[in-house]
């Protein structure tokens, strides 16, 4: 053996002994993504990626729900790709609603891309006698503080577009709580509450059985999840509520690694057939670069933190 080869051998010997050889490329074991309960919207996205990007990773990539919690736990994860979360807006909502929130949400999560979107719908009992949203507006300024509305957890999508909706139309309507979204729909289909701002997926059903009316899509533009429906925005400018959910690593997790993340997760959503399994479970999907879904989180923050705060939604 040549002097050099020796010497390379021994360079070789001693990187190995201070561990500085070069990591195997990710992903190199399992990875795990952490969502909410079974059946919700979330858990359908993340089985819906997890099973695209097994053949793409070469890695088995598992679904784990760990219901309300999951945030939490991805925020103290090791920052090195195997643990993910996929949540909604609740991740960067939550330290507005509740002092307790263990984690903050800009410093704990590295977003890697927006993966799914879902309107609220306005609905009323079909014994309301508006057909439009401008008529309904007109019907609660002719009777403050007699008309109400559905909502469900508090600071969730449904009670957050509602708020959004008075506090635009300048409005005095009457939150009604109740247990979930199964509870809140339950309110409305029997006539104890007037309206709701349900997610489309949740309440399409009853409109097309009669047993709801539909006035709008709280969307800024008209979207295949509820066809024919205008924009609320047309009577009301500028209102606009959105449900997201994204894909989220721990902060500090490796660039080269949420890049190639975002890479194999956007070109899934963005495929035709991905596309129309997500309308179908009633959500739009999405892809967005990481500063894309950065950018997004902190008009989300700005927009809804300010609303949170003036209505006083606190636990």
């Amino acid at each position: 053996m040549r002097p050099w080869q020796q010497f390379l051998l021994i360079c070789a010997g001693a990187a190995g002994l201070n561990g500085t050889l070069p990591a195997q490329p990710y992903p190199a074991k399992p990875v795990r993504i952490v969502t909410v309960a079974p059946g919700s919207a979330n858990d359908i996205v993340a089985r819906l990626i997890a099973q695209e990007l097994r053949p793409v990773l070469g890695q088995a990539v598992v679904v784990d729900n760990r219901g309300t919690i999951a945030a939490e736990i991805v925020a103290r994860a090791p920052a090195d790709g195997y643990t993910l979360l996929l949540y909604g807006s609740a991740v960067w909502l939550s330290p507005f609603i509740r002092s307790n929130t263990p984690y903050d949400p800009v410093k704990d999560f590295a977003p890697v891309t927006l993966v799914a979107s879902s309107p609220n719908i306005i609905v009323v009992h079909p014994s309301l006698p508006v057909k439009s949203v401008r008529e309904l507006i007109a019907l609660a300024k002719a009777r403050p503080g007699d008309l109400n509305y559905a909502a469900g957890s508090l600071g969730a999508a449904p009670h957050l577009a509602a708020e959004l909706f008075k506090s635009m139309a300048q409005l005095n309507i009457v939150r009604v709580a109740y247990k979930g979204t199964g509870g809140s729909l339950i309110g409305i289909l029997s006539g104890e509450v007037e309206m709701m701002f349900p997610t489309a997926g949740s309440v399409t059903p009853h409109i097309k059985s009669g047993k709801l009316r539909a006035l709008a899509v709280t969307s800024l533009q008209p979207t295949a999840l509820a066809p024919g429906l205008p924009v609320l925005a047309a009577s009301l400018p500028g209102y606009e509520s959105v449900s997201l959910n994204g894909m989220f690593a721990p902060a500090k997790t490796p660039d080269p690694i949420i890049r190639q993340l975002n890479q194999e997760i956007t070109r899934i959503m963005t495929r035709p057939d991905v596309k129309e399994k997500l309308v179908a479970a009633g959500t739009d999907a999405m892809a967005t670069t990481p500063e894309e879904f950065a950018a997004t989180i902190k008009s989300e923050m700005a927009k809804w933190g300010t609303l949170i705060q003036n209505v006083g939604i606190r636990e």
